[in-house]
C-alpha cells in the first residue's frame, strides 16, 4: 500500500502542478494503481505505459477516422458497468439511494458529467438535511454542495 501511496502522490503532484502552470488537466493514469497491484515492482511498469502512451500519439489521429456513432456500443457497455456499482446500495434507506440514482440519470440528462455529480451532492447533503440526519454529512461535502448552489445559481449557464 505504501507504493500506491507514493505512485498517487506523484499522480496528484503533476494534476496540482499542471493547473498552476495553466496547461490543460494532467490525469493520473490507471496505470499507477493499476501497476503496483499486478505486482509492478520497478520502474519498468511505467516505463513500458510511458512507451506505449508514446506511441498512441502517432495513432490517435487515426481515432478521427472513425464515426462518432461508431463508439456508442462501447459507452452503451462502460455506462452498464458503471451500473454494477448500483447493486450495493441500500435501496432501503432513500437518503442513500435517491442521490446516487439521480446523480446516474443527471449525468446523460444534461450531457455532463460535472453536472450529474453535482446535483448527486446537491441531493444527497439535502436529504440527509431535511431527513435530519445532517451530522452525518461530512463538512466537505457540505461546502461541495454550497459551492455547487452557488454554481448554479449565480454564475451564467456555461462557465
Amino acid at each position: 500500500m505504501d507504493r500506491l501511496n507514493k505512485a498517487l502522490l506523484a499522480d496528484s503532484t503533476a494534476i496540482v502542478a499542471g493547473s498552476m502552470l495553466g496547461t490543460s488537466s494532467t490525469t493520473a493514469s490507471i496505470e499507477s494503481a493499476a501497476g503496483v497491484q499486478a505486482g509492478g515492482r520497478t520502474g519498468l511498469t511505467a516505463l513500458t505505459v510511458a512507451v506505449l502512451f508514446l506511441a498512441c500519439l502517432f495513432i490517435a489521429p487515426l481515432a478521427g477516422v472513425v464515426p462518432a456513432y461508431a463508439t456508442a456500443p462501447a459507452l452503451l457497455y462502460v455506462s452498464c458497468l458503471m451500473l454494477r456499482g448500483l447493486v450495493d446500495l441500500d435501496w432501503a434507506d432513500t437518503t442513500e439511494s435517491v442521490p446516487a440514482v439521480l446523480t446516474t440519470l443527471m449525468m446523460p440528462f444534461t450531457d455532463s458529467i460535472a453536472n450529474g455529480v453535482a446535483f448527486g451532492f446537491i441531493i444527497d447533503s439535502g436529504l440527509k438535511l431535511f431527513g435530519g440526519r445532517w451530522r452525518e454529512v461530512p463538512t466537505i461535502v457540505w461546502i461541495i454542495s454550497l459551492i455547487f448552489l452557488f454554481r448554479f445559481f449565480y454564475l451564467p449557464a456555461g462557465h
